[in-house]
C-alpha cells in the first residue's frame, strides 16, 4: 500500500513538473489551458550531448522539440563534404514543424552544439490531438508559421550569400557555424 502511494505520488509530481516546463515554455506561452494540457500528455523530458543527431535531413518527421537550455545548429546538404549552417537555435526555441505537413520528412538536419535539454513530443501523437481538437492544431499553427519563414528565409539568404561569393561552402569556417545568416559581410 505504501509502495503504491510513492509510485503514485512520484508519477503525479513528474506530471506537474512537466505540465510546469510546458506552459512555462515561450513558444507556448498564452496557450489555453486545455491546450496546454493535452501537450503536456504527449512530453517527456530529453538531452542531448554536443554532436549529437536530433534530426536527420530527408528522414520521417516524427517529432517535435520545444528547446529549454543549450544550442542546436540547423544544417542542409548533408551529402556533400561540408553541411551549410542554416541557423542557430537555442533555448526559448522550437523544434521540427515537418510532423505537421506531409510528407512528412525533415527538410534540415539537426544537431546540438551544447547539452541540450528539451521536451520531446511524438508528431503522431500531435497530429491526433489536433485531429481531435482542431483548435489546438490552429494554435500551432499560428505558433510554427513565422519559425518555418524565418527558416526558410535563412536557407534563401544562405544561399544567395554563396552565389553572390560572400561566403564560400569550403571549407567551412567556424565563426560562419555560429553566425545569424543576415550578418555574414564576407
Amino acid at each position: 500500500m505504501q509502495e503504491k502511494k510513492a509510485l503514485k505520488k512520484e508519477t503525479r509530481t513528474k506530471t506537474e513538473s512537466m505540465a510546469a516546463r510546458v506552459a512555462l515554455h515561450p513558444f507556448l506561452a498564452g496557450m489555453h489551458s486545455a491546450h496546454l494540457a493535452s501537450l503536456t500528455d504527449c512530453a517527456m523530458a530529453s538531452h542531448f550531448t554536443p554532436g549529437q543527431i536530433l534530426l536527420r535531413e530527408g528522414e520521417m518527421a516524427d517529432r517535435f522539440y520545444l528547446i529549454e537550455t543549450g544550442k542546436i545548429v540547423l544544417e542542409s546538404g548533408e551529402n556533400v563534404r561540408k553541411p551549410v549552417v542554416i541557423e542557430t537555435i537555442g533555448a526559448g526555441d522550437s523544434l521540427g514543424w515537418s510532423w505537421m505537413f506531409p510528407p512528412y520528412v525533415w527538410h534540415f538536419t539537426a544537431r546540438a552544439v551544447e547539452s541540450t535539454d528539451a521536451i520531446f513530443f511524438y508528431g503522431s501523437k500531435l497530429r491526433e490531438h489536433c485531429e481531435r481538437d482542431f483548435s489546438l492544431g490552429y494554435a500551432l499553427f499560428k505558433r510554427m508559421t513565422p519559425i518555418i519563414i524565418r527558416r526558410l528565409q535563412a536557407a534563401r539568404d544562405k544561399l544567395l550569400a554563396v552565389y553572390r561569393g560572400r561566403i564560400s561552402l569550403e571549407p567551412l569556417e567556424l565563426d560562419v557555424l555560429f553566425m545569424d545568416p543576415g550578418t555574414d559581410t564576407r
